[in-house]
């Protein structure tokens, strides 16, 4: 967490408790795109703390630097699933795909 945010422990579990409050309303169409967009933003909100790690590298001895790199692209990757995952036609592809 950057120094200049205050109240760290507090943030990380409000964005704990937001993720998984997406996560869960992805499941549900009615809320399908509501939470599609919140994950969106949520990835996008914590990217920059992301980037404070990696340039700082000091303050996190014990993770090696180019996992605290190699993460940064993977918010685009996860961007995009979010959006797959909330497509409104994925239900019926799924059912498509069971029933053969």
């Amino acid at each position: 967490m950057p120094p200049y945010l205050p109240a760290h422990l507090e943030l990380v579990y409000i964005s704990g408790v937001f993720e998984m409050l997406g996560g869960l309303g992805v499941l549900f169409s009615r809320t399908r795109k509501l939470a599609a967009w919140g994950l969106i933003a949520l990835l996008i909100t914590i990217f920059p703390a992301n980037v404070h790690m990696a340039l700082h590298l000091e303050q996190f001895p014990d993770i090696p630097a180019w996992v605290l790199y190699a993460r940064l692209p993977f918010h685009l990757v996860f961007i995009a699933w979010v959006w797959w995952a909330a497509r409104p036609d994925l239900p019926k592809a799924i059912a498509r795909r069971m029933t053969g």
